[in-house]
């Protein structure tokens, strides 16, 4: 284990996470530490566990958090918490291998080497049982890495996000026609109203300043008061993002008179626009929905992206373009009786969270036929 990412160089960091998927990489997770949005004193105490190559650099590192509640996760762990501890258990501190606060799918397992996958399950398995710890958690996990996770004896559970999925389309006028008449006909009304009056811009790279983030923050805290009753990340964490990744990132603003009211910050990975955090100083009608939505997909169809993902929940996305999308997380626990009571819940939930796939699916607003 190190203590912390910033303990380890950027270079041997990135070599194993690779440059598809921002959330892992080394600038965003140490940005979330030098912030002090993640701490020992926030509940996430940062210690990512390491294999060394044949070389002496890292080959293989799972970045983990020992956590002392289950808040900022999106997969909701607290009825296991609670049947845990009345069993007289103690079920935190935790382990949890994430990004923290970012419901977005992708590595969980940085492998500069693949054959090390194994090597480093069993180290976090050894962290777990040598600090008895109650459980490990990895959330969010990327499609093509469950079967490591399920092969070394891992519980999976299964939710579903919302995702625009780029069909080929070469402008939202093509999307736009892929959709059947009654729902053009909404979209179109929800735009006008939503713009109306005001100025929309995207900004990446160079273009963003403090006074950007200092408006963005404003806007977060709100946002983030209403669901969190406080804000996960400090103030400084977006003038890190800034500073470390503004190529990475679309922050999209609604300008009244030249002042911003509103706006989504998403940032850009290799093939998706992830979508993070939205927030307004002004109740526009249907702004969230062209902010976080409509302008994600043109931004994406612009950058020849292939998907958008915009975060957890809101089944307000599909009748939007956005389609359900099964997502995964891999579970660890050692104790036998516990976790057969986990694994009974979680084959019913999986059989549930397939059908309510289905069906969503079916609801969508594309042309049938």
């Amino acid at each position: 284990m190190a203590d912390g990412v910033r303990a380890i160089p950027a270079a041997d960091w990135d070599a194993c996470a690779g440059g598809d998927n921002p959330f892992v990489s080394h600038a965003f997770l140490s940005a979330l530490e030098e912030s002090g949005s993640v701490s020992s004193r926030a509940g996430w105490q940062p210690i990512p566990i390491l294999v060394d190559g044949a070389d002496g650099h890292p080959a293989a590192i799972a970045p983990a958090y020992a956590k002392s509640h289950s808040q900022g996760e999106y997969v909701f762990d607290h009825a296991w918490a609670d049947a845990w501890e009345r069993a007289g258990g103690r079920y935190y501190p935790k382990l949890q291998i994430a990004s923290p606060f970012s419901p977005v799918p992708g590595p969980r397992l940085l492998l500069r080497d693949p054959a090390l996958a194994p090597a480093l399950i069993g180290a976090i398995e050894t962290v777990v049982r040598q600090n008895n710890l109650s459980s490990a958690h990895a959330t969010f996990v990327a499609a093509e890495q469950v079967p490591l996770f399920e092969a070394a004896g891992w519980l999976i559970r299964s939710d579903r996000q919302f995702h625009w999925a780029n069909h080929g389309y070469r402008s939202f006028d093509d999307f736009f026609a892929a959709l059947a008449s009654r729902k053009r006909k909404a979209i179109r009304k929800e735009r006008a109203a939503a713009v109306a009056g005001l100025e929309i811009v995207h900004l990446t790279g160079a273009a963003l300043t403090e006074a950007h983030w200092d408006a963005f923050w404003h806007f977060y805290q709100d946002t983030g008061a209403r669901k969190w009753g406080r804000p996960y990340l400090t103030r400084a964490f977006f003038s890190l993002l800034g500073e470390r990744m503004a190529d990475k990132v679309l922050l999209i603003l609604a300008l009244r008179d030249g002042r911003p009211i509103a706006g989504a910050l998403n940032l850009i990975g290799a093939d998706a626009l992830y979508g993070r955090y939205w927030g307004a100083a002004e109740e526009v009608p249907f702004l969230h929905f062209e902010l976080c939505y409509y302008q994600a997909i043109d931004a994406a169809i612009a950058r020849n992206l292939t998907r958008v993902e915009a975060g957890a929940q809101g089944d307000h996305k599909l009748a939007r373009g956005y389609e359900p999308v099964a997502t995964w997380s891999a579970h660890f626990i050692p104790d036998a009786g516990f976790r057969r009571a986990v694994a009974d819940y979680l084959d019913a939930e999986r059989r549930a969270v397939a059908q309510e796939i289905d069906v969503l699916a079916e609801m969508g607003p594309f042309k049938r036929g």
